[in-house]
């Protein structure tokens, strides 16, 4: 008898739905997860922050340093504990091997809460980032593409970007409000 592996194969448990949507955000916890490396993407979550804020939703950053040992476990934790307080999660930013790996492993620790999730990467690590989910079991994991190379811009370029995405970054993560709304017409 042969048997034959395909590498590509889908997860027998994947899960092909994003997830609920993101809905109304008025009155809604929103964790932004950041990490250590990526100040554009610090620059690009505090316009978001800004403009989430105006449209009625709390917004708590959370900063993904040590992966390893006793720091490593003392982040799941405090992880979690955010989770747990948030009504929704951006993840954030998968621009490099590494970094995608976290932004999608953290994408699919806060979509198994059953909250709103939606990771972020930029253009060149998009086909990673999508291979990351579907292995993680979660391939109709919502994500939001940012142009590459993106942290060798300078500030005020990387605060425009944030900007022209953030209308189709609500619509990628399901956002149905008022303001939201308008701001997408």
């Amino acid at each position: 008898m042969t048997i034959i592996l395909d590498p590509t194969a889908s997860l027998v448990h994947d899960i092909a739905d994003p997830g609920p949507p993101a809905g109304d955000l008025q009155g809604r916890k929103i964790a932004i997860r950041i990490d250590m490396l990526w100040r554009s993407w610090d620059w690009v979550s505090e316009i978001w922050a800004e403009r989430l804020r105006t449209e009625g939703a709390e917004v708590t950053f959370w900063r993904s340093c040590g992966r390893t040992g006793e720091e490593g476990e003392q982040a799941d934790r405090e992880y979690q504990a955010l989770l747990a307080q948030s009504d929704m999660a951006i993840v954030g930013l998968g621009n490099c091997g590494s970094c995608t790996s976290w932004t999608i492993a953290d994408a699919l620790t806060a979509a198994a809460t059953g909250i709103p999730t939606i990771a972020v990467a930029t253009a060149h690590f998009e086909g990673l980032a999508r291979n990351l989910a579907k292995r993680g079991g979660r391939s109709g994991l919502r994500l939001h593409i940012l142009p590459y190379p993106l942290d060798i811009l300078p500030k005020e370029q990387v605060h425009d970007i944030a900007r022209n995405h953030y209308r189709s970054f609500l619509r990628d993560f399901g956002v149905r409000s008022g303001l939201a709304e308008q701001s997408a017409a």
